[in-house]
C-alpha cells in the first residue's frame, strides 16, 4: 500500500515480554508472585497512555488486586521503567511524566466493573494527582472535581542541564487550560521533593475553547475560541523562557469537537466523536501550517473535508461520494500527517495523498477510490497522528512511523490508467527517493518503454524537472519558491470520484517577538504570499532571449566582446566537469565528446542566469554555496537526459558501429531515435540544455532510419538540428552515389553559410565546387558598382572562347586584383576567378551531358 507503517514500539513485544521475564525472574527466585498475578490474565488491562516529547512511552496496567502501576518505556535505551503504583482500583485515563522522570501526574477516574465500590470522593468523577517519584514520596490531588482533567508536562527546548521549574498543562472538560508551575528541590542527595506543595502557582492560559491538540514534538498547544460566529484559532509555543501566539481568523462551524493528541484517549467515546467534526492542525520544518477539518456527517452517502493552507493564504475543500456505504462506516475520516503529504483516508472507500507544499494544482496529489489494494491494506483501527510522521494506534498499542512506499507508488505509476494518478505517483516516489540514483533508474527504465503514456503532460518533460528539482531541494528552506517543481501550469482535467472548491483565506495575525526556526519560516511563506507577485520561479525566457542574440550575433560575424563568450563558455566547461565527477563509469553513448558551441552557449547562459536569480533572492546564503547550488542543478538536468538515453540504448544493445553514416537503420535505432525525439520536444518547449553530441548522434540515427523527404522535413522543421561535426562525418563517410550526392547536396543547402563554407571544402565535387564559386561570385558582387570598360576582350588569356564567360571572368578578375585586401578566401583556399570560370565550364558541361 502507499502507506507504509514502520513499528518504532509495539507494547505486546517491548512491554508485555519484559513483563513476563519479570515474573519468571521472580518466580524462580522464590519471592512469590506478588502483583505480579496479573500475568495469569496477559495483561488485558496494559495499554498505552501517553507518548512524550522525548519519545519515552508511558503505559499503564493492573494487578490482580486491582492497583494501578505505571510504567515508562525508554524509547533510547529500550527499556523499561516502572514509575509508581497507585493502591486504588480505578481506570486512567491522562498521565505525564516530566523530563526528568521525578513527577508523575495522572488523572483517575471510578472504574468500570460492576460490584466496585467507590474510590473517589463524594460528588467527584475524577482525580488528578502530582506525584513524587525519585523516589516514591508525597502525594498531592491537584483536582477532584466532577469533569474530566487531562494532565501534559511540558519539555522545554533547553540543554540538558535540569531546570528548577517545572510545566503542568491541566486540560479541563469544562473548557479551560491552566498551567502549573511546580519547583522543586534535592534534598538528602539524590531525593527530589515539590517545595510549597500546598500552593503552586496556576495561570489560566485559555477559557471557552471548544476543541484543543497537543503537539508534543514542538511544544505547541493549538486551540479554538468561539467568539460570536467566528471561531479564532490560537497556539501557544512555549519555551523555557518565553511563548510564541499565532492566530488565525476563520469563519467554520467549529461548534464541537475533541481533544487531539493528549495522550492515548480511551475515555472520548469514538463512535459517539465520529458523528462530529474532525479537525487537526499539521505543520512541518519547512514552514507548512495545515488545518485539515470534517464537518459533521448527516450522511455517509457523501463525505466533504477541507484543508486550509495557512501558509499558501487558501483553503481547498473536498467532496467525495462513497459507494455500497453500510452501517460499519461509524469510525469517521483520519487525518495523517507525512510531513511534506497529508494523508486522507476512509479505509474501504478512499485514499487522498495531499501535496502540503505544492498544492495549488490537484493533480499533485495522490486521489484512489474504489477497489483499490492501497485502500483495502489500511489499518483497521483509527490512527492518532502525533508529531512530525509518528502515529499511534491505541487498539495494538504500537507506535509507528508513517512512510510512503516507493515500490507501491512504483507500482501504481506502472499501472494506472489515469494521467492525474500518473502525475501524482511520479510526485510522490520521487519525494520518497530525494533524487537516488536507484529510484530514478527505475522510473527512466518504465519511460524508455511508455514515453507516451500519458497524454495530458509530457513525462519526460515532468520527470526531469521534478527530479532535478528534489536533487538540491534540501540545499536551502526556500528552494520551493525559487525552482519549479512541475513543467504543468494549469491543470483542468477533473479528478474522478472527487469534486473540489477552492477560496482564499485570511492570512494569520501572529504576535511574535523574535521569529525563530518554524516561526521565521512560516513568516517567510506568509510574506511571499503577500507580496510574491508574480511568483519567483525560475524560468529560461531571459537565456533564451539572450541565446538567440548570442547566435544572430555568431552568423553575422558582429559577437560582442570575447570575455563576455568565453566567460559563458567556462560556465559551460564547470557544469561539465561537475557532471563528469557524478558519473563513475564510462558512459555508452557518445556524449560530451565534441564542442557543440550552441550548447555550450545554452548551457553557461543558464548558470549565470540561475546563479543571479539566486543571488537575488537568498540572502545570507554564501555566494560559493550558491554556485555550487546552480551547477549541481544544471548537471542533474543533463544527468538524467544522459541516463535517459543510456537506459535506451542498453536496452536496444547499440554499439559504436551505429556512429558512422554508412550503415543502415535498425528497429533498435529507430525506438533510440524515438526516444531522442521525444526528449528533445521535452526540453525544447522548456529551452534546457542538451548534452553536447546529442543533436549530432540525433542526426546519425535520423540518416539511418528516415527517408530521404522525411529526413529534410525534420531538419527543416528544427526536429533534426545539424551540427559541424555531423555533418563532416556525413561528408566523410558517404561516396558519392546518386543517392548520396542528393542527400549530401541537400544537407549543405539546409546549413548557415559559414558552416556550409567550410563543409563545401571537404567535399571533392562538383557540386561543392559550384556553391563554392556561387558564394565568392556573391561575395565579389554584392558592392560592384558598374564602370566604364573597353569593350575589347583579350582571348588570348581565356581557355575556352565564350564571349558572356569571358566578360564575367575579366570582371570578377579585375574586383579580385582591385579588392584583394577584402576577401579572407583569395589567395588561401584557391578560390579566384579562375576557380570560377572552371567550375562555371563543369557545371554547363554536366548539365550538356557532354
Amino acid at each position: 500500500m502507499a502507506l507504509r507503517l514502520v513499528a518504532d514500539f509495539d507494547l505486546g513485544k517491548d512491554v508485555l515480554l519484559w513483563l513476563r521475564a519479570q515474573r519468571a525472574a521472580s518466580e524462580a527466585s522464590g519471592a512469590g508472585s506478588g502483583g505480579s498475578d496479573v500475568l495469569e490474565n496477559d495483561y488485558e488491562s496494559l495499554r498505552v497512555l501517553n507518548v512524550e516529547r522525548n519519545g519515552n512511552i508511558i503505559y499503564t496496567y493492573k494487578d490482580d488486586k486491582g492497583n494501578v502501576i505505571f510504567g515508562l518505556y525508554d524509547c533510547q535505551t529500550r527499556q523499561n521503567e516502572l514509575l509508581y503504583t497507585f493502591e486504588k482500583d480505578l481506570q486512567v485515563f491522562s498521565c505525564s511524566v516530566n523530563s526528568e522522570r521525578t513527577l508523575l501526574a495522572a488523572s483517575l477516574v471510578q472504574s468500570t466493573k460492576e460490584g466496585k465500590r467507590n474510590e473517589l470522593q463524594p460528588g467527584s468523577k475524577c482525580l488528578t494527582l502530582l506525584v513524587e517519584i525519585h523516589p516514591v514520596n508525597n502525594v498531592k490531588v491537584l483536582k477532584a472535581v466532577d469533569s474530566y482533567i487531562w494532565v501534559q508536562f511540558l519539555y522545554p527546548h533547553v540543554e540538558s542541564h535540569p531546570l528548577p521549574e517545572n510545566h503542568l498543562l491541566l486540560i479541563s472538560e469544562e473548557k479551560y487550560i491552566e498551567q502549573l508551575r511546580i519547583h522543586v528541590a534535592q534534598e538528602d542527595g539524590n531525593r527530589v521533593v515539590i517545595k510549597n506543595s500546598g500552593h503552586l502557582p496556576r495561570d489560566r492560559i485559555a477559557e471557552d475553547f471548544v476543541w484543543a491538540q497537543w503537539d508534543m514534538s514542538e511544544q505547541r498547544l493549538y486551540y479554538i475560541d468561539l467568539k460570536k460566529s467566528r471561531s479564532i484559532l490560537k497556539c501557544i509555543q512555549f519555551y523555557a523562557d518565553e511563548s510564541y501566539n499565532l492566530m488565525v481568523s476563520s469563519e467554520n462551524d467549529h461548534t464541537t469537537g475533541k481533544l487531539v493528541n493528549f495522550g492515548c484517549d480511551y475515555h472520548q467515546d469514538r463512535e459517539k466523536l465520529s458523528k462530529h467534526l474532525t479537525l487537526c492542525v499539521f505543520t512541518n520544518h519547512t514552514g507548512s501550517l495545515c488545518v485539515c477539518y470534517s464537518p459533521k456527517c448527516a450522511s455517509w452517502e457523501q463525505i466533504t473535508y477541507s484543508v486550509f493552507y495557512i501558509h499558501k493564504g487558501h483553503s481547498k475543500t473536498f467532496t467525495t461520494s462513497l459507494e455500497n456505504v453500510g452501517s460499519h462506516v461509524t469510525k469517521g475520516i483520519t487525518f495523517l500527517n507525512l510531513d511534506y503529504y497529508v494523508a486522507v483516508y476512509l479505509r474501504g472507500h478512499f485514499f487522498h495523498l495531499l501535496n502540503v507544499q505544492h498544492p495549488d494544482l490537484i493533480c499533485h496529489s495522490l486521489f484512489l477510490t474504489g477497489n483499490n489494494e492501497m485502500i483495502d491494506m489500511l489499518p483497521h483501527c483509527p490512527l492518532q497522528s502525533l508529531s512530525g510522521s509518528l502515529v499511534l494506534d491505541c487498539c495494538s498499542g504500537k507506535l509507528y512511523r508513517a512512510l510512503l512506499s516507493q515500490s507501491s507508488l512504483l507500482r501504481l505509476l506502472q499501472n494506472t490508467r489515469l494521467d492525474c494518478e500518473k502525475m501524482a505517483a511520479l510526485h510522490c516516489a520521487l519525494y520518497c527517493g530525494q533524487g537516488t540514483r536507484f529510484l530514478e533508474g527505475q522510473i527512466i527504465q518504465w519511460i524508455s518503454e511508455n514515453v507516451s503514456a500519458c497524454h495530458s503532460f509530457d513525462l519526460i518533460q515532468e520527470f526531469i524537472i521534478a527530479s532535478s528539482y528534489w536533487s538540491v531541494y534540501s540545499e536551502t528552506s526556500n528552494m520551493d519558491k525559487l525552482l519549479p517543481h512541475s513543467s504543468v501550469l494549469t491543470w483542468n482535467t477533473e479528478i474522478p470520484g472527487i469534486t473540489l472548491v477552492t477560496e482564499d483565506i485570511a492570512l494569520p495575525f501572529m504576535k511574535v517577538l523574535n521569529f525563530k526556526g518554524y516561526w521565521e519560516k512560516l513568516n517567510s511563506n506568509l510574506e511571499y504570499v503577500k507580496y510574491a507577485k508574480p511568483h519567483f520561479h525560475y524560468n529560461n525566457i531571459v537565456v533564451r532571449r539572450e541565446w538567440h542574440n548570442l547566435i544572430s550575433e555568431e552568423k553575422t560575424g558582429k559577437r560582442r566582446s570575447t570575455a563576455y563568450v568565453r566567460t559563458i563558455l567556462d560556465n559551460a566547461i564547470k557544469v561539465i566537469s561537475n557532471l563528469e565527477a557524478r558519473n563513475l563509469g564510462p558512459r555508452l553513448t557518445p556524449l560530451l565528446q565534441e564542442e557543440d558551441s550552441h550548447q555550450r552557449l545554452l548551457m553557461g547562459l543558464m548558470v549565470s542566469e540561475l546563479k543571479d536569480h539566486f543571488l537575488r533572492h537568498l540572502q545570507g546564503v554564501e555566494k560559493k554555496k550558491i554556485e555550487q547550488m546552480v551547477l549541481d542543478y544544471i548537471s542533474k538536468l543533463l544527468d538524467l537526459i544522459c541516463h535517459i538515453l543510456e537506459t535506451s540504448w542498453r536496452k536496444h544493445n547499440l554499439h559504436s558501429c551505429i556512429l558512422h553514416f554508412n550503415s543502415r537503420g535498425s528497429a533498435a535505432e529507430f525506438a533510440v531515435f524515438h526516444i531522442m525525439t521525444r526528449i528533445l520536444e521535452a526540453t525544447k518547449s522548456l529551452f534546457l540544455p542538451l548534452p553536447p553530441g546529442f543533436h549530432t548522434l540525433h542526426t546519425i540515427l535520423g540518416v539511418h532510419c528516415l527517408p530521404l523527404h522525411n529526413l529534410l522535413h525534420c531538419i527543416d522543421s528544427g526536429v533534426l538540428l545539424l551540427t559541424e561535426t555531423a555533418v563532416v562525418r556525413l561528408m566523410k563517410d558517404l561516396d558519392n552515389t546518386e543517392k548520396n550526392e542528393k542527400l549530401k547536396f541537400s544537407i549543405i543547402l539546409r546549413l548557415p553559410p559559414l558552416i556550409g563554407q567550410k563543409i563545401c571544402r571537404l567535399w571533392d565535387h562538383p557540386m561543392s565546387s559550384n556553391i563554392i564559386s556561387r558564394n565568392h561570385v556573391t561575395r565579389l558582387l554584392q558592392n560592384y558598382k558598374k564602370q566604364p570598360r573597353n569593350s575589347m576582350i583579350d582571348k588570348s588569356s581565356f581557355s575556352v572562347e565564350f564571349l558572356p564567360l569571358n566578360y564575367f571572368i575579366e570582371i570578377l578578375t579585375d574586383i579580385e586584383s582591385s579588392n584583394q585586401a577584402l576577401y579572407p578566401f583569395e589567395g588561401h583556399d584557391n578560390v579566384d576567378a579562375e576557380f570560377v570560370e572552371e567550375a562555371a565550364l563543369k557545371h554547363t558541361t554536366m548539365l550538356l551531358g557532354l
